[in-house]
């Protein structure tokens, strides 16, 4: 099994083109959290949902290549920089973020948008679809966590048990115990293989800590991986592309092949050269397989091949 392509791929996803963003960001209240987000272009509003590791800095390439088209949103989730949310006993993850997403769509007056998220992001994306198709013009998912999706054959349940047991469990118990550098170590070296996180250069380690309490929250939760109901999200009219990285883990992989058996009329893009953070290791094959989806769904009046 792969892990993420190389550890210079790695840094991209946890630090994006940070130095270089000028797009002065903007701090929000909704339901009682703080939200900070960046736009740019006019056009339909699309929101990029970032993963875990993440932020509103992570997605430059996109917001740099389909600002010509959109109104670009980009914002960090509740417990990513620079937010400073308290921790909650009762988070969900990509439910209780998808209710942020929804008064965040509120609170900026949009009638419909389009989502492009990632992980978790796409997690958050595919949950708001859900409680709000009307209001999502189409849908991107880039390797949603829905792990429980998988638990019901002996080999799904098999990876997700591993999963659990070696990477998720152990990293919950570093952070309890106050050592959040190494729950980040276990985190990073599962998506970037062993030393992956030691060999970061000292401002990706800066980010991926500075995105750590996201993990906290979640290791500390009941629920961290909620499973979404099928029969809801076979429901789903818009547009969607469901997306992989080439490389990913196992885990992944299985989960986007119960996604794709519940949406079969969904588009599918595999990203090549690309782990679980196609949006960051490959953006110009992902935005391309992006736009060759908008052109033939014609979306916001693009046409093409």
């Amino acid at each position: 099994m792969k892990k993420a392509v190389s550890l210079f791929s790695l840094w991209l996803i946890l630090c994006g083109n940070t130095f270089s963003q000028t797009t002065p960001p903007t701090k929000v209240r909704v339901r009682g959290v703080e939200l900070t987000y960046i736009e740019r272009g006019r056009g339909e509003p699309l929101i990029l949902l970032h993963g875990g590791q993440g932020d509103y800095r992570s997605w430059q390439p996109q917001m740099e290549f389909w600002s010509k088209t959109f109104r670009v949103i980009s914002y960090s989730r509740r417990y990513h920089y620079p937010n400073n949310n308290p921790l909650i006993s009762d988070y969900r993850s990509g439910y209780t973020d998808s209710s942020d997403l929804a008064a965040f769509v509120k609170m900026m007056k949009l009638k419909k948008v389009h989502l492009v998220g990632t992980s978790a992001g796409a997690l958050v994306a595919l949950k708001y679809a859900v409680g709000h198709p009307k209001m999502v013009s189409s849908l991107v998912l880039a390797e949603p966590p829905v792990h429980q999706w998988i638990t019901g054959t002996p080999s799904g349940l098999s990876v997700y048990n591993e999963f659990m047991t070696k990477t998720w469990k152990p990293a919950g118990e570093a952070f309890r115990s106050g050592n959040d550098a190494e729950a980040m170590r276990i985190l990073v070296d599962e998506f970037g293989g062993p030393g992956a996180f030691e060999r970061m250069p000292p401002a990706a380690k800066a980010v991926s800590m500075g995105n750590s309490r996201f993990f906290k929250a979640a290791t500390a939760s009941a629920d961290p991986f909620p499973a979404l109901p099928r029969e809801k999200v076979r429901r789903l009219k818009m547009p969607i592309l469901i997306v992989r990285g080439e490389d990913t883990i196992e885990i992944h992989k299985l989960v986007n092949a119960e996604l794709e058996k519940v949406l079969p009329a969904a588009v599918r893009a595999i990203i090549p050269k690309a782990g679980h953070g196609s949006p960051r290791e490959n953006p110009a094959a992902f935005n391309e397989a992006i736009r060759r989806f908008y052109s033939a769904h014609k979306v916001a009046g693009l046409t093409g091949g």
